[in-house]
C-alpha cells in the first residue's frame, strides 16, 4: 500500500493506492500552524475491511508530529480511532 499527502493552501488529503488503484482517501483542513482538522474518510469498497483508513490516519499523525501539529478529528472514522488506540493520542488536540 503506498500512501502519498499533499497540501493546497488550507487543504490537505492522504490518499492511499495499491497496484496504480486507488484504495481510499482522508481529507484534512488546516486551522492554523499547530492544527487540523480531519474531516472526511472515504475507502473504495473493493478496499473495506483491509485496514485503509487506518493507514491513511497512521500517515496523518506521522505528518503531525514532524510538525509538532495537533489534530481535532471531525470525521467520525478518524475520531472512533482516536477514542481506541492509546499510541496516537500525543497528537489529538485536548
Amino acid at each position: 500500500m503506498e500512501i502519498i499527502l499533499k497540501e493546497n493552501g488550507s487543504k490537505g488529503f492522504a490518499m492511499a493506492s495499491e497496484n496504480n488503484k486507488r484504495a481510499g482517501m482522508m481529507t484534512y483542513s488546516i486551522a492554523g500552524p499547530e492544527l487540523i482538522i480531519i474531516d472526511h474518510t472515504d475507502v473504495e469498497p473493493d478496499f473495506n475491511g483491509k485496514g485503509v483508513g487506518r493507514q491513511l490516519l497512521y500517515a496523518i499523525v506521522e505528518m503531525a508530529r514532524e510538525k509538532n501539529i495537533k489534530i481535532i478529528p471531525l470525521c467520525p472514522f478518524a475520531a472512533s480511532v482516536f477514542k481506541k488506540m492509546d499510541d496516537i493520542k500525543d497528537v489529538l488536540k485536548a
